[in-house]
């Protein structure tokens, strides 16, 4: 196999070390991991490059590129395996995820991949916590139990959603929930997809539709509920007060697609997570420690993606 080919199945063997390496080899991350999980990151990955003597279509540069912006994630891993050790270096940090106990980790949209999937698209390096502020199926579909829980505490929030379509999609909010009757936010908040094909949106600067919350109003013009990107009664992504039903299409501020399979879905789960950030001289839990040569020398896959991550800078 030539050293500029990368397939689909030798990219799943690559993602099945880089999880090893986030998640087995971190106590704290490999504890409720789902493996699975970061398989389906392949889904994001395209392959439309030819290789001479190779049945399967590889990844091109382009390719990779692109895959690199919907998973920064997994950019800032790559990238930092040929820094010195460090167990706090970008693309190696899990968040870790606290909720209730009398509440299954199984009923949870988000579980410790999914997070750190997320989690690439921030720009700080600390490790973060992140605290269950609202689930459906515990606190009831309640747009008001929602603004209670989420409004009494962290600023930065992480909003995922399952549609009845079984697809898993949402958005970071970095400033706190309160009533506008125009868009707010910053340039911090993006969309994200988690099923079918993860992926990360993040503002292109095209406007400033980046976060929606409206409260008891009663113009036409002013939907009441949450949302993001692109304008009123158009959004990248609208819950409506009822917590009902819900819509998502392209959107400029995101250059995101629909994240719904159709335009309009009805919301099955809805949670949110509050996200904390310890400061640098707090504990940080042990991770892998040396260069990619010496972790990485006879991965030849990973030595290629590597490679490819080089040449994309």
């Amino acid at each position: 196999m030539g050293d500029s080919i990368l397939t689909r199945s030798d990219l799943e063997a690559v993602l099945a070390s880089i999880h090893e390496t986030i998640f087995a080899d971190n106590k704290e991350a490999k504890e409720g991991s789902n493996k699975s999980t970061f398989e389906a990151f392949l889904n994001s990955a395209v392959f439309s490059k030819d290789a001479e003597g190779v049945s399967e279509k590889s990844m091109s540069l382009s390719d990779f590129r692109n895959w690199c912006i919907v998973m920064p994630s997994l950019r800032k891993f790559l990238g930092s395996l040929l820094m010195p050790p460090d167990s706090g270096r970008a693309g190696f940090q899990v968040p870790l995820l606290h909720y209730p106990e009398n509440i299954s980790s199984e009923l949870l949209l988000l579980n410790k991949e999914y997070a750190w999937h997320i989690g690439g698209g921030f720009s700080q390096h600390d490790v973060q916590e992140w605290k269950l502020l609202y689930h459906s199926s515990l606190h009831g579909q309640s747009f008001n139990t929602f603004l209670g829980n989420v409004t009494n505490g962290d600023a930065q929030t992480v909003l995922v959603i399952k549609d009845t379509e079984g697809s898993v999609y949402g958005a970071y909010a970095s400033q706190p929930w309160e009533r506008h009757s125009d868009f707010y936010g910053d340039m911090k908040t993006f969309l994200f997809k988690l099923y079918p094909e993860p992926s990360i949106f993040r503002p292109t600067g095209a406007n400033k539709s980046l976060q929606w919350c409206a409260v008891n109003f009663t113009s036409e013009n002013i939907p009441n509920g949450i949302g993001f990107g692109g304008k009123p009664h158009h959004f990248g992504l609208f819950l409506s007060a009822g917590f009902d039903q819900g819509h998502s299409f392209t959107s400029s501020t995101f250059t995101n697609p629909p994240l719904s399979n159709t335009g309009r879905f009805r919301p099955e789960v809805i949670e949110c997570w509050g996200i904390q950030v310890k400061g640098s001289n707090d504990e940080k839990p042990d991770l892998v420690k040396g260069t990619v040569l010496e972790r990485f020398k006879e991965d030849r896959n990973m030595l290629k993606l590597i490679g490819m991550a080089s040449a994309s800078d």
